[in-house]
């Protein structure tokens, strides 16, 4: 397969400045010199701005990789991981440090709302402006511009500014004119968590039109599971760097195993440690154990599984709920559970340490990624933990008799659970 995208030892560093208290960080050459300016603006009696100093930051580092034509890549990572500075390069936004990009084809992209875009111009003119950037002709502009219009569902606004557009409508029209405008590499990036669900499902489905067309598509997203839809290959950054590359399901596991809490984020112990004060609820610890035992790597499918959640209430509260979700690798939420589920009405909590337990029963878990996350809010006002909750990630084994049936590498539903069959021969 000839290659779209070649990627080769790319790097892009940045320059951070720091103003005032950052001399301690700088090099001795540079706090000289900058104590010698501001002395002499002082004896000249100008006026001294507080000091600034520069640190080098890398957002990508000797990052090498090919794209082949008509590949629908999903590139993944945490905040600050160096996508963004990625698709910029191979959108030619800005230019690499060393290293360096070849493309083959047209490119078009849309990574922040606005893009490509001219905000005193309305949607009909600013479908031809970004044509005409791409080096498009007026009678192809006018061969697509109908399809692009009744995908955007923007008929009623064509002719109105596009600074008066709400977020929405605004990616709406980009992606429209980005998709149709047949580029020979699409970059698209999280932008479509701006729209709603159904747009952001209809994009889904054009950006595998354009896979099937032969296209290249590039696609940055949070949204493992619009990732797992899109792509079939997955390229995972971390700090700057390619960490890995390969198929997206497994790449997807990486990527969520490190993020957990008991990954990069250091031990559940310090990741407990480290929450925000909260004035009403303090998380102590967090118990995982099957039978006398605690909980081990891997969780063992025909063992119960139980989870302890131990706590302060600081102060009398009413609604206190305590509980978990289990989600599966693309955040599904498969089961949720309140510590209060058996009690009736909203009922009130007094300061105290308290211990709440729950079990989730042998032989349901199946061999799948799922990840727990320990959650505790005061009913329909606020979250005491953060809003993702405290995030443990479970490895499940199949285990016991029953489960000796199924090979662990064929057997992928998201449960296992045994269900009682009864088979007659009939006469």
């Amino acid at each position: 397969m000839s290659y779209a995208i070649k990627v080769e030892n790319l790097s892009k560093k940045y320059l951070i400045r720091h103003q005032g208290g950052g001399a301690g960080q700088a090099a001795l050459r540079d706090v000289l010199t900058e104590g010698a300016r501001r002395l002499g603006k002082r004896l000249l009696g100008q006026k001294v701005a507080a000091a600034q100093y520069s640190e080098e930051f890398w957002a990508l580092k000797d990052v090498s990789f090919q794209v082949g034509q008509g590949e629908r890549i999903g590139i993944i990572g945490r905040n600050g991981a160096g996508k963004s500075s990625l698709l910029k390069i191979l959108s030619r936004i800005t230019e690499p440090s060393a290293g360096g990009v070849r493309l083959r084809g047209r490119v078009a992209s849309l990574l922040e709302v606005g893009t490509g875009f001219h905000p005193e111009l309305t949607g009909r003119e600013n479908i031809f402006l970004n044509g005409a950037i791409m080096g498009m002709s007026r009678a192809e502009i006018r061969r697509k511009f109908d399809e692009i219009v009744a995908f955007a569902e923007v008929e009623r606004f064509l002719d109105t500014p596009v600074k008066r557009y709400s977020s929405g409508m605004y990616v709406r029209l980009a992606f429209a004119v980005a998709a149709h405008l047949e580029p020979e590499i699409l970059v698209v990036d999280e932008v479509l968590a701006v729209g709603d669900a159904a747009f952001q499902k209809k994009c889904l489905g054009k950006m595998q039109d354009v896979g099937r067309e032969g296209r290249t598509v590039l696609f940055v997203s949070h949204n493992m599971r619009a990732i797992r839809q899109l792509c079939d290959r997955a390229i995972l950054l971390s700090g700057g760097e390619l960490i890995a590359d390969g198929a997206a399901p497994q790449v997807i596991e990486r990527y969520l195993r490190d993020t957990s809490a008991t990954g990069e984020q250091g031990s559940l112990e310090r990741v407990i440690a480290s929450l925000p004060e909260d004035p009403d609820f303090k998380l102590e610890s967090i118990g995982l154990s099957q039978g006398a035992q605690p909980l081990g790597a891997v969780v063992e499918n025909d063992k119960p599984l139980e989870i302890e959640i131990r706590y302060r209430v600081l102060r009398r509260c009413t609604g206190l709920r305590v509980y978990f979700d289990l989600c599966d690798s693309d955040e599904t939420l498969l089961l949720r559970s309140f510590h209060d589920e058996a009690g009736e009405g909203i009922p009130s909590v007094e300061p105290g340490d308290y211990t709440s337990r729950a079990v989730i029963p042998a032989n349901l878990l199946g061999p799948v990624p799922y990840e727990l996350r320990i959650r505790a809010t005061i009913f329909n006002v606020r979250s005491c933990l953060p809003i993702s909750g405290v995030r443990i990630p479970l490895t499940v084994a199949l285990t016991g008799k029953y489960n000796q049936a199924y090979l662990e590498d064929t057997f992928r539903a998201k449960f296992a659970l045994p269900l009682h069959w009864e088979t007659v021969r009939r006469p």
